[in-house]
C-alpha cells in the first residue's frame, strides 16, 4: 500500500518490453481508511468497504491515466489494462474460501475508455485453489533458465517464492511476512511509512529467543500450495507475543528481529523445497532493504544473489508488468494459473473484462 505501480508494457515474441512506468501516490485519507479497513477487517462496514472501492478505482484509473500522458501514448493505442486491485482480505483455507481485491474495474474502464481485465485470483479459487501467488507464471515466462536452477522471491508485504528448476513443474508459494510487519512496525514506533534500506534495523542486535517465538507460527510448517496475509501477520499477532516476553523488548530490536524472521523463514522454505542451490532473483521493494538483503545472504550462502534488473525488469516493476501479462494472456483466451502453485484442480483463464 505504499503507491500504485504502473507500466506500458508490451509482449512481443514471448519476451517482455516496458516502454515506460509510474508510480501514483496514494491520497493520505484513502491510505488511511484503506489501513483501517485492512487491518481490522472485523470493525469496517459495507459502506466503508463499497467507498473506498470507488476511491481506489478512482486513484487506479488515474494512475494510469498519468502514465499515458507521460510515455506520450493515446489510450486508443492500449489493448487492456490489467488491474490487480487492492487486497482487503484474503482467506483461502477454510469452509467458504474467498479473497477480496477493491477497486472498481467499472470506474477504471469508464474514466480510462480502455478494457479493463480484473478480479484474476476467484477462478483460480473457484477450481480449489488459493487464488495465490499468481506471479509465478509470469515468472516461468521471463525468468526461467534451462541450464540452472533458478527462484525467483518478490519481497511485498508477503514474501512469495518461485521454483524455476529445469526439469521440474514451475512451483511456487508465500513464504511469510516480509514488509508488512516491518513497515507496520516502522509506522507504529517512528511515524515513518517503512524503515528506509533496513537503517533502523540494522541499529540493534536480533532477538533470538524472540525470532525463534516467531518462527514457531504454524503457517511457517504448512507443505505448499499455500498463501498467508495481513490476516495472519499483522501489528496484532506481534504484540500478543511481544506482551508474552518476559522482559520487554526495545522497538529497534523488534524490527531487527523482523528483518531476520523474514530472512530465515525465505531461507527454511527454500532449503525445504529446493535443497540443490542456483540463482535467487530479487524483485518487489524488499530487495532495496540492505539489512534485510544481508540477512538473507547470510542464510542462504549458496545461493548466487541478484535482482531481476539484470533480466531486463527492475524490482520495482515485476508485479505491474505481471498483470499486464496476465491481462494479455486473459484476452488471448490463454491460461494463467499454474495449479501446482495454487493447488487448483486445472489451467484457466483468470479474471473478467470490463469494456472501455
Amino acid at each position: 500500500m505504499d503507491a500504485i505501480d504502473t507500466v506500458l508494457a508490451e509482449f512481443p515474441d514471448h519476451s517482455t518490453r516496458i516502454r515506460a512506468k509510474h508510480s501514483h501516490k496514494i491520497s493520505d485519507e484513502v491510505l488511511t481508511r484503506l489501513r483501517q479497513l485492512v487491518e481490522h477487517p472485523k470493525d469496517a462496514g459495507l459502506e466503508a468497504l463499497g467507498e473506498l472501492d470507488t476511491a481506489i478505482g478512482r486513484d487506479f484509473a488515474a494512475a494510469a491515466g498519468e502514465l499515458l500522458e507521460q510515455a506520450g501514448q493515446d489510450a486508443a493505442g492500449v489493448r487492456a489494462i490489467g488491474s490487480h486491485g487492492q487486497t482487503a482480505y484474503h482467506s483461502p483455507r477454510g469452509d467458504y474460501p474467498f479473497t477480496i481485491q477493491i477497486g472498481d474495474p467499472n470506474i477504471i474502464a469508464a474514466q480510462t475508455g480502455i478494457a479493463t481485465v480484473a478480479d484474476f485470483r476467484r477462478r483460480d479459487m473457484a477450481l480449489g485453489g488459493q487464488g495465490a501467488p499468481l506471479v509465478p507464471a509470469f515468472h516461468q515466462a521471463m525468468f526461467s533458465s534451462p541450464d540452472e536452477p533458478r527462484a525467483v522471491l518478490n519481497m511485498g508485504g508477503i514474501a512469495n517464492l518461485t521454483l524455476l528448476i529445469p526439469g521440474r513443474e514451475v512451483t511456487g508459494f508465500d513464504t511469510g511476512p516480509c514488509n508488512t510487519l516491518m513497515d507496520g512496525w516502522t509506522r507504529l514506533n517512528q511515524g515513518k511509512p517503512y524503515d528506509v534500506s533496513g537503517e533502523w534495523a540494522a541499529s540493534a542486535q536480533v532477538d533470538e529467543s524472540l525470532v525463534a517465538t516467531l518462527m514457531e507460527n504454524e503457517f511457517f510448517d504448512l507443505p505448499p500450495p499455500k498463501s498467508t496475509g495481513i490476516e495472519d501477520f499483522n501489528i496484532r499477532w506481534l504484540q500478543r507475543i511481544l506482551d508474552a516476553q518476559r522482559d520487554p523488548v526495545p522497538p529497534e530490536v523488534v524490527q531487527a528481529s523482523l528483518a531476520q524472521l523474514s530472512a530465515r523463514s525465505v531461507a527454511q522454505a527454500l532449503h525445504r523445497a529446493c535443497p540443490e542451490p542456483g540463482r535467487l532473483l530479487l524483485c518487489g521493494g524488499g530487495a532495496h532493504n540492505r539489512t534485510l538483503v544481508d540477512a538473507l545472504g547470510h542464510c542462504l550462502p549458496q545461493w548466487r544473489m541478484e535482482t531481476t534488473d539484470i533480466l531486463g525488469i527492475g524490482v520495482d516493476w515485476v508485479e505491474a508488468a505481471a498483470f499486464a501479462w496476465l491481462a494479455h494472456r486473459t484476452l488471448e483466451g490463454r491460461p494463467g494459473n499454474v495449479p501446482s502453485v495454487t493447488g487448483a484442480s486445472r489451467e484457466a483463464v483468470l479474471g473478467a473484462v470490463f469494456h472501455g
